[in-house]
């Protein structure tokens, strides 16, 4: 039987979600707030953590950078009813591995939790799209099993892009995420993709970095079947 922990402020929510997980031979210990959860986390060992975003005094994202800052891998889900790409780029950027939105059916849930727990790798140590491949543990990217040597900000870029791949991720958003709220100017980010593009298209003939144009970038296949 599977342990995992859930951490969750709706107490009718996760009565129904400990209830359904029982069924499916998920154990499933509780936390009403974030300080207690921590607290859990630290004490026992899960194969999976469930996590709600919105929770009063430490928040999921705080929670979640808490649990990853004492170099605990566990693979962590969180649990939101926000849905734009910013909310989750922020939740990935705070070491969450996956995402579900509030409403949610309970065996999907199930299902993701399985497939956590299965890789149990903490936060996705590997990003991949078609041949590209990203090693966070390792601090590597090759594509084809070429390696590719990338700027610290080139790889921002690029973790960024391939955290949402093959979806697009507007330029707003890429700007905030690598830089912050106060980013460079529009030529810095240019020079940037130049030399990403450089380094994980050049040596190909399929490029993957994309201008989306009006809207921002996006690692996808030009073929764009994903």
């Amino acid at each position: 039987m599977l342990n995992v922990l859930l951490v969750e402020d709706d107490f009718d929510l996760a009565e129904t979600v400990i209830a359904y997980l029982e069924l499916e031979e998920i154990n499933c210990d509780y936390a009403s707030n974030g300080i207690a959860g921590l607290q859990l986390s630290q004490q026992n060992t899960y194969a999976v953590i469930l996590l709600d975003l919105n929770m009063p005094g430490l928040d999921g994202l705080s929670l979640c950078q808490q649990v990853r800052s004492h170099g605990d891998a566990t693979p962590i889900l969180m649990l939101t009813a926000r849905d734009q790409l910013t909310d989750k780029l922020d939740g990935f950027a705070a070491g969450t591995d996956d995402y579900l939105i509030k409403p949610f059916e309970l065996e999907e849930l199930a299902v993701r939790i399985q497939a956590l727990a299965k890789r149990r790798s903490g936060q996705s140590q590997r990003l991949c799209y078609r041949d590209l491949e990203m090693n966070l543990g390792q601090h590597r990217v090759t594509r084809a099993a070429k390696e590719i040597k990338l700027s610290p900000t080139a790889w921002r870029i690029l973790e960024t892009l391939l955290r949402a791949a093959p979806d697009m991720v507007s330029r707003q958003e890429l700007i905030t995420t690598v830089w912050g709220e106060d980013g460079p100017d529009s030529d810095s980010l240019k020079v940037h993709l130049h030399h990403l593009r450089k380094a994980v298209d050049g040596p190909f003939a399929n490029p993957l970095v994309q201008t989306i144009t009006g809207y921002g970038f996006a690692i996808k296949a030009e073929d764009n079947s994903g």
